[in-house]
């Protein structure tokens, strides 16, 4: 074969190669799947890339763990893996922000409104009045809580843990909302104050979702269908932690309407959520 006559073909391919690899990119963001309201993303910061890998997977709830060190709140799970790089903002907030900017006000473009847990390890008060700090640079996205409404935002923060409750109650507006538990379905705390409840699945619920334990007993399966409907007939989302991080849990807890699923296991719950519910 002539080896001249191709020339001018690959001269084409190179150029039109060359052309597209150029072009800009959109303001979203095209390897992020449609988002899943769902799903959470426990311990996040554990994962190769914090925040990424579960806004990736479609993610639309996250929750990291958070030490007050020498007036920064870092991210770890234990106060020794806490290094001074990995803070709150740099993991979390500013990846949030710059994302928020790009997709038009939201982190999924047209999406619903992402959850940012803070689980607070440290001093509750102290870790509270610095967070509020930190959070005042990030206002203009993140929902926030008055006495009598929430205005809903792109990001949402919930605060558990060590939650200083008697301070937040004290203020009229502000950036986070307090996490409750299970005993607090039988208070008068507002939703506003109190938009989410969570609690240990193991301090509630025997089954384990192992092969030895059988089907979820119908007893076990219409309390929870119980719990979730108080919830929301509050106004509030409900959240399990604890849970066996497998299909047979996930489907349990999706079926009765469990607002967020727990898991670790990123990819897989993407893709059993995503899945006909058959499953």
């Amino acid at each position: 074969m002539n080896i001249s006559l191709l020339r001018p073909t690959l001269q084409l391919l190179t150029m039109v190669i060359a052309t597209v690899v150029s072009l800009p990119t959109t303001g979203a963001d095209p390897a992020t799947k449609s988002p899943l309201r769902q799903a959470h993303s426990h311990n996040d910061y554990e994962h190769a890339r914090p925040l990424l890998d579960a806004l990736d997977q479609g993610f639309c709830s996250v929750e990291a763990d958070v030490w007050l060190v020498d007036g920064k709140l870092l991210v770890a799970h234990d106060l020794k893996d806490a290094t001074p790089e990995r803070t709150l903002e740099a993991l979390y907030l500013d990846p949030l922000a710059a994302r928020v900017e790009r997709n038009g006000g939201r982190v999924f473009p047209h999406g619903p409104e992402f959850t940012l847990m803070i689980d607070v390890k440290s001093d509750a008060t102290n870790s509270y009045r610095t967070l509020k700090v930190v959070l005042e640079r990030h206002a203009s996205m993140l929902t926030r809580f008055r006495a009598d409404r929430t205005e809903t935002n792109a990001v949402t923060i919930i605060i558990s843990g060590n939650r200083a409750r008697e301070l937040m109650l004290t203020e009229t507006s502000r950036l986070a909302a307090y996490d409750g538990r299970l005993a607090d379905l039988s208070s008068t705390a507002s939703p506003h104050f109190i938009p989410l409840i969570s609690d240990n699945w193991t301090q509630h619920f025997k089954w384990r979702a192992r092969a030895e334990d059988g089907v979820f007993p119908e007893l076990e399966r219409t309390k929870l269908r119980e719990l979730v409907g108080r919830a929301h007939a509050q106004g509030r989302r409900l959240r399990l932690w604890a849970t066996p991080d497998q299909p047979a849990m996930w489907k349990e807890l999706r079926d009765a309407g469990v607002d967020l699923i727990n898991t670790d296991k990123l990819e897989e719950l993407s893709g059993f959520l995503r899945a006909p519910a058959r499953n």
